[in-house]
This record gives structure tokens, C-alpha cells and sequence, in this order.
């Protein structure tokens, strides 16, 4: 009976040791992961924060879970299965494992999880990956590159967001459909987003301006500085001014005071601010080309100075990679719709293909 017994253990173990094999767990800092964006890796957890960061995978199974803390749960994440959206993560404030797939046909499949909020919503920390099959080698690098600075068009504020309210909470923000993502996607590029709701490049609606945001890792912390070296851009896209131009109309406003005292900035303060800025980012890559773009909210309007401050910086920089591209003003309330943020994307995909070669 004891021998028989003991054949029967010996029979089941290979089954019972395939089943436990099924499920893979992959640590924040494998190199089977993917990431996108500015990332902060630890030993046990990356920090996403940046809009449009990813953290990808390739398996060959039937779902996904993945381990999350949001700071404050005011985050939202796309969940993108070969390619396509197929739901909207919310991750809370604690430590929680979420099943981003089930019931895929068993076969291989690449997970997308898409950060679509900015950072001034919080940090989310990832801990780990547990893949209900088996991991397959991390997605490829994109060969093209790309680097976007800035404000909230570019973050996909109120993207979503169809009652006119103009709301710029978490679920109305998506940067997966911003000018900036469908840009990127069309050209099949990896893309960061260096970008903040309400950031200009002399005055903001808060103290931080673009010129010392824009080589930070964690935009929280001034000492906390971006390796440039890891992310060789071929293009460099910045687009920003839109909330300059409307409070330096402000003198009543705490920023203004702050910034300016009681005197109102004058073009040639405004032109060098803008060309001090460009050369900053051009001296961390002195190859790319960089696009100067505005639009499409009302600092495009017709009769607008802030089109022509650019054309004037540009000018000066004596920079033949150097180009400008301004999109034309939507006339419409608020902040770009997703058809809006499309029609932008398509002006600008426009213009890289006729003067960018890469």
C-alpha cells in the first residue's frame, strides 16, 4: 500500500510543480519591463508620475495582474492590450495587486499599462507584474525618439471631459489622446512628456516655471535631476507660452507680483526668457531637431504678439534644426477636445513630415 502511495505522489508532483509554474512574478526592476518616460526604479518599486509614462511587457498566456500604491488615488492609468484601450485603472492610496486582463486566448500578447494623468496628480509606485502564463523577452525600444515640454494641452487636460465644464480632474485627463501621443504613435516613436497643467516659461500659475522643471526626474524635487544621456531625442517638441500670455495680463495675481512686481514684462524680456529656455534644452542634445510650437487655445488667436515673441527667438538662435509650427487657434471654450487635440496631431504630423528627416 506505501509503495503504491508513493507512486501516486511521484505521479502528481510534475502536474502540481506545472500549475505553481503557470504564474510568473516579475519584480519593478526586471529587465523583461519595459518603461517609457521619466522613471525613478528602486530595489523593490518604479515611480511613475509623468504623464504618458509606460510600463510595458510581452507574455505568452491568458492575463495579467499587476501590485500599484497611488499617493493620494487621484491617478488613472489605460490599460492597452495589443494596442488597443480596454480599461481605465484608478489605482488607491494602498497597496493593492489589480487584474488588468483575464481570459485572453492563450497565445502572445503585449500589456501596455499607460499613465494618462499628470504628476501633479501623485506618484504611483508598481511593484511588480504576475503574468498568468509565461514572460516573453521586454517590448523593443522605438528607434524614432521624441521629447515634448509642455503645459496642459499637452497633458490632455479636460481631454475627455464633454459637459463644458473644462474639468481638469483625473477622469477627464488623458494624455493617450493628447496632440502629443497621437503624434508620437503615428511615427511609431517613443515619447516623453515633460509637461504641467498651468506652466509657463516666465510665470506659471504657481512658482515652478518650465525653466526649472524641465531637467528635474521627480518634478517635486529641485534636487532630483534627469540624466539626460539616458534618452537621446531625435526630435524635441516645445510647446509652450499659452499660460504666459495670460498673466502677464494678470498684475493683481500672486505669480505676477512675484515674478514681475508691478512692472509687465516687455518683449525683449519676453523673447529672451523663451530663447534662454530652447538653448537649455539644446545644449543637453545638441543634435535633435526641435520644433517651437504654439497653439491651439488663444495665444494663436489672430492679432497675437506670442507667435511672433517665438519667430523672434528662433531667429536669434542662428539654429538651422531650429523650426517653429503654430497651430491654429480653436475658437472654441476651454481646453482642446479630442477632436481638437486630433486636428492638432495632424497639423503637426503634417509639418514633420515636410521638414524633419530622420
Amino acid at each position: 500500500m506505501k509503495k503504491h502511495f508513493c507512486l501516486f505522489l511521484i505521479c502528481i508532483m510534475p502536474i502540481q510543480l506545472q500549475a505553481q509554474e503557470k504564474f510568473s512574478t516579475i519584480k519593478s526592476n526586471d529587465p523583461h519591463i519595459h518603461y517609457m518616460g521619466r522613471v525613478i526604479q528602486t530595489d523593490n518599486s518604479a515611480q511613475l508620475s509623468w504623464s504618458a509614462t509606460t510600463a510595458s511587457i510581452n507574455f505568452k498566456g491568458t492575463g495579467v495582474k499587476v501590485k500599484l500604491k497611488d499617493e493620494r488615488g487621484d491617478n488613472y492609468y489605460n490599460v492597452v492590450v495589443d494596442g488597443k484601450v480596454i480599461s481605465k485603472l484608478q489605482p488607491d492610496s494602498t497597496v493593492h495587486t489589480y487584474t488588468l486582463v483575464s481570459g485572453l486566448k492563450n497565445g502572445n500578447h503585449t500589456l501596455v499599462l499607460f499613465k494618462r494623468t499628470e504628476w501633479a496628480m501623485g506618484k504611483t509606485w508598481l511593484y511588480n507584474f504576475e503574468v498568468d502564463g509565461t514572460l516573453l523577452q521586454a517590448p523593443v525600444a522605438k528607434k524614432r525618439k521624441i521629447e515634448f515640454y509642455g503645459n496642459s494641452i499637452t497633458c490632455g487636460y479636460a481631454v475627455e471631459d464633454s459637459s463644458g465644464k473644462d474639468r481638469g480632474t483625473g477622469p477627464y485627463e488623458n494624455a493617450y489622446i493628447s496632440y502629443a501621443s497621437l503624434t508620437a504613435r503615428h511615427f511609431n516613436a517613443e515619447y516623453h512628456l515633460v509637461a504641467k497643467s498651468g506652466i509657463g516659461v516666465l510665470i506659471s500659475w504657481f512658482p515652478l516655471i518650465m525653466p526649472e522643471m524641465y531637467d528635474r526626474t521627480d518634478a517635486t524635487d529641485a534636487a532630483s535631476k534627469w540624466d539626460f544621456s539616458s534618452y537621446t531625442p531625435d526630435l524635441i517638441v516645445i510647446n509652450l507660452f499659452q499660460n504666459d500670455s495670460w498673466l502677464v495680463a494678470k498684475p493683481e495675481h500672486e505669480q505676477f507680483k512675484a515674478k514681475f512686481g508691478d512692472k509687465v514684462p516687455d518683449a525683449k524680456t519676453i523673447v529672451a526668457a523663451y530663447s534662454n529656455l530652447v538653448k537649455k534644452i539644446r545644449d543637453k542634445h545638441p543634435k535633435a531637431q526641435i520644433i517651437c510650437a504654439l497653439g491651439n487655445m488663444d495665444a494663436t488667436r489672430k492679432g497675437s504678439p506670442w507667435p511672433g515673441y517665438i519667430k523672434e527667438a528662433v531667429l536669434g538662435l542662428h539654429d538651422a534644426k531650429i523650426h517653429t509650427c503654430f497651430f491654429p487657434y480653436k475658437d472654441t471654450p476651454g481646453h482642446p477636445n479630442a477632436k481638437e487635440q486630433e486636428a492638432m496631431a495632424n497639423e503637426l504630423i503634417a509639418y514633420i513630415s515636410k521638414n524633419i528627416k530622420w
